[in-house]
């Protein structure tokens, strides 16, 4: 059986790839998964509305070129649940240009019926610049 870590990987590939079948087979067939998408909607609830979300952008002119980990990924797997989490750096072509974005990423997994690690809940995001007008509240120097 595949890690969740080999899970995430194959995942990966299937998105690089735009293998739409391969992709959604990650993902808990229910209703109620749950994923934070890093794009400009802020969520996408249950596995119809995912599974056409990845539809469309197997769809678009979206190309992604690459999904490189840069801080992890780290991992916890405790019976039937686990997690994979870290920074990643996407790599993207889009009418001819080329684009780099780093996101947070976090998936919650599910061990099924048979024994393979499926998604529960997705979430990619990247911070906010300054979300309180006050900078970084973690201060430098003694203690800091």
């Amino acid at each position: 059986m595949k890690t969740v870590i080999d899970q995430i990987d194959s995942f990966f590939s299937a998105i690089l790839r735009k293998e739409v079948e391969l992709i959604c087979q990650n993902y808990v067939p229910d209703e109620s998964t749950y994923v934070f998408v890093e794009g400009p909607r802020y969520s996408t609830i249950g596995y119809t509305n995912i599974a056409k979300g990845w539809q469309d952008f197997c769809n678009s002119v979206l190309q992604l070129e690459s999904i490189e980990w840069v801080e992890g990924p780290f991992h916890q797997e405790s019976g039937t649940l686990a997690w994979v989490a870290g920074m990643m750096v996407l790599t993207v072509a889009v009418k001819g240009q080329r684009l780099q974005q780093t996101f947070r990423a976090t998936f919650v997994l599910h061990k099924n019926e048979l024994g393979g690690w499926q998604i529960r809940h997705e979430h990619i995001s990247s911070p906010l610049d300054d979300p309180y007008g006050i900078g970084d509240w973690l201060q430098t120097g003694e203690g800091g």
